[in-house]
This record gives C-alpha cells, structure tokens and sequence, in this order.
C-alpha cells in the first residue's frame, strides 16, 4: 500500500472512530440500566442509528474524495434527530449521535457555517434532552436531581461535543489534503525532472552528435572529390572520418551516461580541422591564462554549436574565435563572413538549447547578423559561476 492510500486510510478510521463511540455509548446505556429499557423507543432508535451510521461512512468517503455529500449529510441529520429522539437525548448515548452529525457535516463548509451547524447541533441536542426529561426523568443518565442542573448538564456535554469533534475532524480533513497535495507535487516534480532530463538528453544528441556528423559529411565530401585526383589524401581524409566516428560514438556515450564534459582545447583543435578541411579559414584568440573554473566546458559547447551552424547554415570563407575574460565576466565570440540573413531563433533546436546550457551558468547568449554583413554568436558568463 503506497503512502497516499495509508493516510487515507488512516483518516477514514480516526473519523469512523465517532461512530465506534456512538454505539459503545448506546450499547453500554443499554446494559447499565436495562431495567429501564423501553423496547417500543429503542427499536425505532436503533433501526434509526443503524442507517445513520451508513450514511455517515458514505459522507466520510465522499469528503475524503473532495466531495460534499449533501443528500448523505441532509438524510444522516434527519436520523441523528430521530435517533435521538427515540432514546432520549442524553449525550452520553443516543443523543450522541447529533454530535457524530455534526463532526462530519462541518466538514467542507465554511468556518461561518460549521460555527452555526455547532450552535444549531447543541440547541437542538438540549431541546430534546430537556423535552424528554420532563416527561420521563430516567431517560437521562443523571437522575434524582432538578431540572437547572438538567440543564447545565445537557449545555456542558453537548457544548463540550460540539466544540470538539467538527474542528477535530476538520483538522484531519486537512492533514489528508495535505498529504494529497505532497503527494501531488511529488509526482508533477517527478513528471518534471524526466522532462527536464528528456531535454537535456535531447539537446546533448544534437551538441554531441549533429557537430560529429556535420564534420563526417564535409570530410567524406572532400574525400569524394580527392579520390581520383590524390588517393593519399582522400585515404588521410576517410582515415579522419574514421577517428570522427568513433569519436562521436564515445561522446554518445558519455551523454547517455552523464558525462557531458567537454575539453575546450580539444574542441578548438576539433573545430579548426573541421574548418579548414571545408575550406574555411579559421583565426582563434584565446587568454594566455587558463579560463575560471566551469567556464570551459560550457565554451566548448558554445564553440562546437557555432561551428556547426557555419558548416551547416552559411557560405563562409573564415571564422574568427575569441576567448577572454576579466574578474566579472567571461566572453566567447564566433564571427564568420557568412551570414545568411536569418537570426538565431531561426537556425534550430541548437541555439535554443545552447541558451538553456549557457543560462544554467548566469550566462546570456545571442546570435544574428551584425552590421558589417558578419554572423555573429556570443555568450557572456558571469563570475564566479554559482556552484
């Protein structure tokens, strides 16, 4: 049984508990002074409080299941009076059963309106049991004694009642919702993280991935048209593919292990290759010290992601890196000459991820067209990164 069906369960028996006590009451009423039994009320009563108590169990399960049973509610009023009425309204026994009403009738309404069931309850409660008292003294539990101390009696027993049982089920009413509501965010938090991570892998294929497969498609191109004029060269290309390959395999399985790391020199060394081998001159400047730490890996994705929307989205003929950074903040820039004249929201699922990953860090990313006819991509990072 999983946690949510316990607590349920749970708060089904602590409010099923008030009708444990009406009958020990009523059954204990009936042995102490059997010898004042009058059979021709009892009957009635107890066929009475039998259907009340099948009333209220189906108004606890319906409030347990965020539902206000009106017509179980209104019917189990209507036999709490006629139960006791039939046994004399003492609170002690049968009149007992007006409070078990109400301990569940003030469940789900507000407070306004479960003060004046409360009021309602105990006027009726003292109404009967005084009425029955006058017109037999032994049907109460206190006997030989007048009607002021009656009366106190009634007011005390039933005040005591009605206070007490509608706020403490109302208390473990809202227990039981909030156990519902935890266990409701536990699983949208649950929903989310697979989500999130769905995302992430998501985005780790195509960072991983699409950069690998770009790179295999222009050097097995090259290979292509080197076959017949340089079968050296082509073989040194397809060898290169080879490495990409295996390359990309590894990395995927980084991914799908967790290990997303990248190395931003080996990446830069990667990218370069991959640019001049299409034909694209590649210019990089970097810091002469070594970058913050937890700055280089999210360049390196920056640097990969860039380089493959050179390969796949423009007619570049050179590509410009640039790597620095102060005390406050570090910067990457990639800047080629072919800018297709579309923006960053235009080239894919790429960029979009690269923003969530560079975001991660307290970074901002933008990619577009600049004035001089330049495509540029360029993420900024604050420092020092957060964890």
């Amino acid at each position: 049984m999983n946690p949510i069906d316990r607590a349920r369960r749970h708060t089904l028996h602590m409010m099923a508990s008030i009708v444990v006590m009406l009958w020990l009451f009523i059954i204990g009423r009936l042995f102490l002074h059997a010898e004042d039994v009058h059979w021709q009320r009892v009957v009635p009563g107890l066929i009475a409080v039998t259907a009340f108590t099948w009333y209220y169990h189906r108004a606890v399960s319906a409030v347990l299941r965020d539902r206000y049973a009106r017509r179980e509610v209104t019917i189990a009023g209507v036999l709490a009076l006629v139960t006791a009425s039939a046994g004399g309204a003492d609170p002690m026994s049968w009149g007992f059963t007006l409070a078990a009403w109400l301990s569940v009738a003030a469940i789900g309404v507000r407070v306004r309106t479960a003060t004046v069931m409360a009021v309602g309850t105990m006027a009726a409660g003292v109404l009967l049991g005084l009425g029955n008292y006058l017109l037999d003294p032994d049907v109460l539990l206190l006997r030989d004694v007048s009607a002021g101390p009656v009366v106190a009696y009634l007011v005390f027993i039933y005040g005591l009642f009605c206070v007490a049982f509608p706020w403490t089920n109302r208390v473990w009413m809202w227990i039981w919702q909030l156990a519902v509501q935890a266990s409701e965010g536990k699983e949208a938090h649950t929903r989310l993280a697979l989500a999130e991570e769905r995302l992430r892998f998501s985005r780790d294929l195509h960072d991983l991935v699409g950069h690998q497969l770009s790179a295999i498609a222009v050097k097995t191109e090259l290979a292509v048209r080197l076959a017949d004029a340089d079968t050296g060269a082509a073989k040194a290309e397809m060898t290169e593919v080879h490495a990409l390959t295996r390359k990309a395999l590894k990395e995927l399985r980084q991914a799908v292990r967790g290990y997303r790391e990248l190395d931003l020199g080996a990446e830069l060394n990667s990218v370069k290759g991959v640019l001049e081998a299409a034909g694209v001159r590649c210019e990089t400047r970097l810091p002469h010290r070594e970058l913050p730490e937890g700055v280089a890996p999210v360049f390196a994705y920056v640097v990969r992601e860039a380089v493959t929307n050179v390969l796949k989205h423009s007619t570049a003929t050179f590509c410009d890196i640039l790597i620095r950074f102060t005390d406050e903040e570090a910067e990457v820039r990639v800047r080629n000459d072919g800018a297709t004249g579309r923006s960053g929201d235009e080239l894919g699922s790429g960029l979009s991820g690269l923003a969530e990953r560079v975001g991660a860090v307290r970074g901002t990313l933008t990619a577009g067209p600049v004035d001089d006819g330049h495509f540029l991509l360029r993420a900024v990072v604050s420092l020092p990164i957060a964890g």
